[in-house]
C-alpha cells in the first residue's frame, strides 16, 4: 500500500497565551498543499519493522523517526504485525510545513486500513496527537482553524483561494522551536483570524500575520528577504509558514508564480495551483 503524506502551510499564526506546562496556545489556519512525501507499507509475517528511506537525508535516528514511533505505538495498542516500510522524503525539514506530522498521521491511517484495525478517526487523532500537536490535522486533511496548542480543529472553507497559485521557498536555514519562541509575547489579535481569512486575499497583507516573523527575520534576515522578494515579484500575499524557515506567496496568475519561482534562487522552491 502506498500513500503520499502532504505538507501544509499556515495562514496566519498568532500566539495567544502560555499554559502552566509551558506550551503556548495559538490560533492559525492549516491549509493542506500538494507537496508530499511517498510512503509505502507492506505487511510482514513477523513483528519486525524494516525501514528504508530515500530522497532527502533524514535528520533523525530510527528511534526518533515519527513513522516508526507511530507504527510501534499502534502495534503496542493493537498487536498488528510488522512491516517493510519504504519512504521517500521530499518535504524539507525545518520548514514549518508539517512534513513529519503528516508522515505520522498517514502511517496511522495506512495501518488502520492495512490491518483492518477499525480505529475511528477520533481514535487515530488521539494516537497521533502524541507524536505532535498538529498531527491530528492530517487525519481529516481539510482546511481547518486551529486553536489550543494546534490540536483543536474546526473545518473552514476558503473558496477564494481556488484561483490562486502558490510558491513555497525554503532556504538552506533551519529554525529551532526554542529559537522561534524566544521573542514571543503572547497577545490576542485585534481581529479574530477566522474573520480575517474571510476577507479578500488582497486585504491579507495588512491583516494576517505570523507572530514568529519578527524574531525569525531579525535572526535570519535572508528569510525576511525571501518574503520581500515574493512581494516584489507579484505575490498578493506572502508569509512564513509555521515557525519557518519556509516562506510562501500567493499569486493571481500561474505564469507570474512560475516566473517568481525561477527568479528566487534558493535551496528549495515549489509551485502549485490551489
Amino acid at each position: 500500500m502506498t500513500t503520499y503524506p502532504n505538507a501544509k502551510i499556515n495562514l496566519g499564526l498568532n500566539i495567544t497565551g502560555q499554559l502552566a506546562n509551558g506550551y503556548h496556545t495559538l490560533s492559525t489556519v492549516f491549509l493542506p498543499v500538494s507537496l508530499c512525501d511517498r510512503l509505502q507499507i507492506e505487511p510482514a509475517e513477523s513483528n519486525q519493522i524494516r525501514f528504508h528511506s530515500s530522497g532527502l537525508a533524514l535528520d533523525c535516528t530510527d528511534d526518533n523517526n515519527l513513522i516508526i514511533k507511530t507504527y510501534r505505538m499502534i502495534q503496542q495498542l493493537t498487536g498488528c504485525n510488522g512491516a517493510d516500510i519504504c519512504f521517500e522524503k521530499h518535504i524539507p525539514f525545518g520548514a514549518g510545513l508539517g512534513g513529519g506530522s503528516s508522515d505520522a498521521a498517514h502511517t496511522a491511517i495506512m495501518l488502520n486500513e492495512l490491518f483492518n484495525l477499525r480505529l475511528t478517526k477520533d481514535e487515530l487523532k488521539n494516537i497521533v496527537k502524541q507524536m505532535g500537536a498538529d498531527c491530528p490535522f492530517f487525519i481529516d486533511n481539510h482546511p481547518s482553524y486551529a486553536e489550543g496548542i494546534g490540536d483543536i480543529l474546526t473545518p473552514i472553507e476558503l473558496p477564494q483561494l481556488k484561483s490562486y497559485s502558490l510558491v513555497i521557498v525554503k532556504p538552506d536555514i533551519n529554525v529551532s522551536t526554542k529559537e522561534a519562541y524566544s521573542g514571543i509575547c503572547p497577545a490576542t489579535p485585534a481581529e479574530p483570524l477566522t474573520e480575517v481569512v474571510k476577507r479578500p486575499v488582497e486585504e491579507w497583507k495588512n491583516l494576517l500575520f505570523n507572530d514568529f516573523e519578527t524574531t525569525i527575520f531579525t535572526a535570519h534576515p535572508k528569510i525576511g528577504n525571501i518574503k520581500k522578494l515574493l512581494y516584489d515579484y507579484g505575490a498578493v500575499y506572502a508569509s512564513m509558514s509555521g515557525s519557518g524557515a519556509a516562506v510562501y506567496g500567493l499569486f493571481h496568475k500561474k505564469e507570474t508564480a512560475e516566473y517568481a519561482a525561477v527568479l528566487i534562487n534558493e535551496a528549495f522552491v515549489y509551485t502549485q495551483q490551489l
